[in-house]
């Protein structure tokens, strides 16, 4: 049976590094040009400024904006963000949480496609940030079973390496209250840069943390986490 007082759920929201390619450095601009050739396949009308809503996929050209956590107390399920415009200032607070409260061999982080994005994004960008990385955030000279990761879409996979299911799927066919109720993971870019709506991603977020969690209890046949089970603390 899963221990889930060991567990921290996650989710992050990332944007691209700077509003338009045109706020890019100069040598920054090239890579990204560089790294466009590879994700226009083909399309002759693909540009390095029209492909930049990109950008916030890859832990080199984007940032993180929130990270947002959640952790059974008992019987009940709590939610807190680290989010900012300022990453280093977010990350660093995300850290310090880390190595005070999931910094022994037992505790584990889990999120959804985490092994692929979130756990190696936010140790890319704790780097670019000159933040030490947290123990449990390390993977150097592991071995895949000997990290402290638990990926719900791996766990879904059951052995099969070929697909993707997203966190919104899986909920539906699940029968789980959806995240994705008011803006999905296309969209943050948006409501960053053009609305400055930090709250609105944060909840967003939130959202998505208490899906993963709800997954977990699904994958471990235990009851769904109530509405008045959830507390809210920042």
């Amino acid at each position: 049976m899963t221990d889930f007082s060991k567990i921290l759920f996650l989710d992050i929201e990332t944007v691209s590094h700077e509003k338009t390619y045109d706020q890019l450095s100069e040598r920054i601009q090239k890579l990204w040009a560089h790294k466009a050739e590879q994700l226009a396949k083909g399309d002759e009308n693909a540009t390095p400024e029209s492909l930049y809503d990109r950008a916030a996929i890859y832990a080199e050209f984007g940032k993180i904006v929130c990270i947002s956590v959640g952790f059974f107390n008992g019987e009940r399920f709590r939610l807190k963000s680290f989010y900012s415009h300022d990453e280093k200032a977010l990350l660093t607070d995300f850290a310090d949480m880390l190595n005070r409260f999931y910094n022994t061999s037992d505790a584990q982080l889990c999120a959804h496609n985490g092994k692929e994005f979130d756990f190696p994004y936010i140790a890319r960008r704790m780097l670019v940030n000159s933040i030490q990385i947290p123990r449990i955030l390390q993977v150097a000279g592991k071995k895949p079973w000997e990290t402290n990761f638990i990926d719900t879409m791996e766990l879904w996979k059951f052995g099969d390496y070929k697909s993707y299911t997203s966190l919104d799927l899986l909920c539906a066919i699940l029968d789980i209250p959806t995240p994705k109720d008011d803006i999905n993971g296309s969209e943050v870019g948006r409501v960053y840069w053009q609305e400055n709506d930090l709250e609105r991603i944060k909840t967003y977020c939130q959202k998505d943390v208490l899906a993963i969690a709800q997954l977990m209890r699904r994958f471990n046949y235990l009851p769904l986490i109530t509405d008045d089970q959830v507390d809210y603390t920042n």
